[in-house]
């Protein structure tokens, strides 16, 4: 990797956590197309290079969370209990059973079109319409979504974060609450699927090892957006927040959508 390419990875890690972490969310779910189309990041390498990313970004907007006491209560357990034996299926899955880019593109839109419309559509909603959240979910039904998350995260390289919490915000549970643990339960996720994927590296071969210092030089920039990110989360908007990350889930699940019928 040479200086222009780990710079750029760098400032997409920064500029793209700064967005994504008010909501929960890491950034690995925008910044694994800029690895696969700008910096050249093959399959299934990119995924575990996407979840180095969220090692090394996490404990910026993790740090702030647990100044201001975002990471207590049962919610953040409840989730790194499902994701965590989930991504270690998913990365089994990743490897030997969906290694091809093309199958890659499809999961890339079948994941990114319905959260980016479910984050628009429950945005607008609520800014039209103002009611009484519903009730929030049960503990055994939020284990239960956060090991199917764990499982697409594991395939995808997000940790969960970009998937848990809209679906948990939605179901009634608030940002601050949801936003802590979503980004706890992505890096747990995140160190052991990143493990996981360097175990498998020695017993097959191929890409699967994750680029190193790429993912070091994004994650730096996760560290420093991240940390800004959670600092700026009380003075942001969440409307145009939650606008933002729907819109551009959209835009690259659209992309990777007429890539595949190209």
């Amino acid at each position: 990797m040479d200086w222009g390419t780990g710079l750029l990875g760098f400032a997409a890690g920064l500029l793209i956590s700064v967005v994504t972490a008010p909501v929960g969310v890491s950034g690995a779910v925008f910044l694994l197309p800029v690895q696969v189309s700008v910096l050249g990041v093959p399959s299934p390498a990119v995924t575990p290079t996407n979840l180095l990313y969220n090692v090394v970004a996490g404990p910026g907007a993790l740090l702030r969370h647990h100044r201001n006491g975002g990471l207590r209560g049962p919610l953040t357990r409840l989730l790194v209990l499902g994701t965590v034996p989930g991504v270690v299926v998913g990365a089994v899955i990743r490897v030997f059973a969906v290694p091809g880019p093309s199958v890659f593109r499809l999961l890339i839109a079948v994941l990114l079109l319905p959260l980016g419309g479910w984050l628009c559509l429950r945005t607008l909603h609520r800014a039209a319409r103002t009611r009484a959240p519903g009730p929030e979910p049960s503990p055994r039904s939020i284990t239960r979504l956060a090991l199917a998350v764990g499982v697409a995260g594991g395939i995808y390289g997000i940790g969960g974060g970009s998937l848990l919490g809209p679906i948990l915000v939605g179901r009634g549970m608030p940002v601050a609450k949801v936003a802590p643990a979503a980004l706890a339960a992505t890096f747990v996720t995140s160190v052991v699927g990143a493990g996981t994927y360097a175990l498998l590296a020695l017993t097959v071969t191929g890409d699967i090892a994750p680029y190193w210092t790429l993912g070091l030089a994004c994650g730096l920039g996760g560290l420093c957006g991240g940390y800004l990110g959670a600092h700026l989360q009380p003075r942001l908007p969440e409307t145009a927040l939650r606008l933002l990350l729907g819109v551009l889930a959209l835009g690259i699940g659209g992309l990777y959508a007429v890539q595949i019928l190209g």
